[in-house]
């Protein structure tokens, strides 16, 4: 079993940064590959980066790549999402997610699901 909790959400202005953490119960944490998901009011959860469980590979969404960072500790079992240049339209609710396999693009693969985290970007 693992619980994840979001945190570090805020409101920023267009431009600024955000470093949002996820921190995991659970023993295994190490054996998950972390995925972290958006979802924008009246859309649906979208991807945002992951990253696999032996912290060699990253993903992104190309709406991201470049400016979003995912990494990970595994002796604080916490994952962190470092957000820069950040748009309005990157305003969401934030979530973390864990897969006991391999990394995905796609939030109904993952196993587990933080409860999420508003980041408000203002123009």
């Amino acid at each position: 079993q693992v619980q994840l909790v979001e945190s570090g959400g805020g409101l920023v202005q267009a431009g600024g940064s955000l470093r949002l953490s996820c921190a995991a119960s659970g023993r295994t944490f190490s054996s998950y590959s972390m995925g972290w998901f958006r979802q924008a009011p009246g859309k649906e959860r979208e991807f945002v980066a992951a990253i696999r469980r032996s912290n060699t590979n990253t993903y992104y969404a190309d709406s991201v790549k470049g400016r979003f960072t995912i990494s990970r500790d595994s002796t604080k079992t916490t994952v962190y999402l470092q957000m820069n240049s950040l748009k309005p339209e990157d305003t969401a609710v934030y979530y973390c997610a864990a897969r006991s396999g391999y990394v995905s693009r796609l939030v109904y693969e993952y196993d587990y699901l933080g409860q999420g985290t508003q980041v408000t970007v203002d123009s």
